[in-house]
């Protein structure tokens, strides 16, 4: 396969790698780092050696020790062990131990001793017992008890070993205790099982103590016989004075019981008969107040009754009022609501059809508009033309309310009688002629009405019209 390198990689690839690598590496440090971080059991010592102190250090310690907790074991410079806690057993067998009075006794004891926690006395285990094995700690325990309990034996009596355990034993530790400590060790508990002697001097001082004790029984036995019979007569006596004097006793004490009895009995009948004066008293008393309170009760119950009705009377007329008040109210509010909708409709009504006339109107007058505009337009843009050209259509409806307007007017026959002479050189005739034509309605004062002038050929008005009339009443004169 040939050479990869990382300069021949991509590069995304080979940042990848590198991180991968740096993240393998770290975790590898922190798992390592993390496997030299020690906890430290309570029932053992963990002594940590090493670069820890030493004669550079300011306490000059060549070891540390932890109890409970935990700490960091730097690798490579450092290591660490554990002491034990447990308690140690330790039977020690003396024998020929030379005591003050130079008698040799034989004391064996039972030791139990353990690793201290104190901080030097700990320091002092981690120096000299640490790596040692049980049965070695064991044997370096029992050579330095061996040494002090033959000290503390031969500074005492062998009366006071034997009699006074307590300051034997309280001797025996605290020696052994501070020679313990040296070598990292406390004292646990002592416990003596028996003491003997080669020249039984400790056995015969048992015996001595032994028959001391018979004889001061006898003694005892003998005084207590005798104060027994003394007492017996004693008592014997005693009793028959007691007898009497307890029969005297009786006696008087019946009598006396008797008169008690008779003093209760009638102190009994006293007090039963004032206790039912009493109760009759206290009966009487309690059904007055009973039929006082029965009286107090049925008047307040009169007057809840009262207030009651009065209260329920007033509800109901109230009530009644403010109901038919509402309903007034409620009505008058309906029937303006009925008058403003019905306004309102008619009114809406009204508006409506007078649009729709407006608009009726506005239609007609525009289609009016547009016709003018086309007749004046076919008149060749002359109003007057389209004027005239209305009229011409219209003579004929014009002519004939001309004639409804003298239709009825009865004119069977007319007779003029002319004299021949009239005013302005018209004849009679000719004057009534022109007043009849100027009693009909002239259609000219009809369209100028409308804003209209009538063309000068349909027009009434004549610049000469009495000459013509005059001819023509002649005429008609004539005839």
């Amino acid at each position: 396969m040939p050479n990869v390198t990382l300069a021949a990689l991509n590069p995304g690839t080979a940042v990848l790698i590198i991180v991968l690598v740096s993240v393998i590496v770290l975790i590898s440090v922190v798992a390592s780092l993390l496997s030299r971080y020690r906890k430290c059991p309570s029932d053992k010592i963990m002594v940590i050696y090493g670069k820890v102190g030493g004669k550079g250090t300011a306490d000059g310690s060549a070891a540390k020790c932890i109890h409970g907790g935990a700490t960091f074991i730097w690798p490579v410079i450092q290591a660490f062990q554990y002491l034990d806690l447990t308690p140690i057993s330790i039977g020690v067998d003396l024998k020929s131990a030379l005591s003050r009075q130079n008698i040799r006794v034989d004391a064996p004891c039972k030791f139990t001793v353990g690793i201290s926690t104190e901080p030097t006395v700990m320091q002092n285990a981690a120096e000299r017992l640490l790596g040692l094995k049980l049965g070695e700690v064991q044997d370096l325990a029992r050579d330095i008890i061996f040494g002090q309990l033959r000290l503390v034996i031969a500074t005492m009596d062998i009366e006071e070993i034997n009699t006074d355990r307590d300051k034997f034993l309280a001797a025996v530790s605290s020696n052994v205790e501070g020679e313990l400590k040296k070598i990292g060790l406390r004292l646990i508990n002592v416990n003596m099982t028996d003491i003997t002697d080669e020249s039984g001097y400790i056995e015969a001082l048992g015996k001595e103590a032994a028959a001391k004790a018979i004889n001061d029984a006898k003694i005892s036995v003998a005084e207590k016989n005798r104060d027994g019979n003394i007492g017996a007569a004693n008592a014997e006596r005693d009793q028959r004075i007691q007898v009497s004097g307890a029969n005297s006793n009786a006696v008087k004490g019946e009598n006396e019981a008797k008169i008690v009895i008779a003093n209760s009995e009638s102190d009994r009948r006293q007090k039963a008969a004032e206790a039912e004066r009493l109760a009759i008293a206290a009966e009487r008393v309690a059904e007055a107040k009973a039929q006082e309170e029965s009286y107090a009760a049925q008047r307040q119950a009169e007057v809840a009754r009262a207030l009651r009705e009065q209260a329920t009377m007033e509800a109901d007329v109230i009530i009644k009022a403010e109901i038919e008040k509402r309903r007034v109210e409620i009505d008058a509010e309906a029937e303006a609501e009925r008058i403003r909708r019905q306004a309102k409709g008619e009114a809406d009504a009204i508006f409506a059809r007078m649009e729709a006339q407006a608009r009726g109107v506005e239609a007609m007058l525009s289609k009016q508009a547009a016709g003018l505009g086309k007749i004046v337009e076919a008149s060749g843009g002359s109003a007057e033309s389209a004027v005239k050209m209305m009229i011409a259509d219209k003579l004929d409806e014009l002519v004939k309310t001309q004639a409804e307007a003298i239709r009825n007017l009865q004119i069977d026959k007319v007779t003029v009688w002319d004299g021949g002479g009239g005013a302005g050189g018209k004849t009679a005739t000719a004057d009534f002629v022109s007043g009849l034509l100027k009693s009909l309605p002239p259609l000219n004062d009809m369209f100028r009405m409308a804003g209209l002038d009538l063309p000068g050929f349909l027009s009434l008005e004549r610049k000469e019209p009495d000459a013509a009339l005059d001819t023509d009443a002649e005429t008609a004169g004539t005839e």
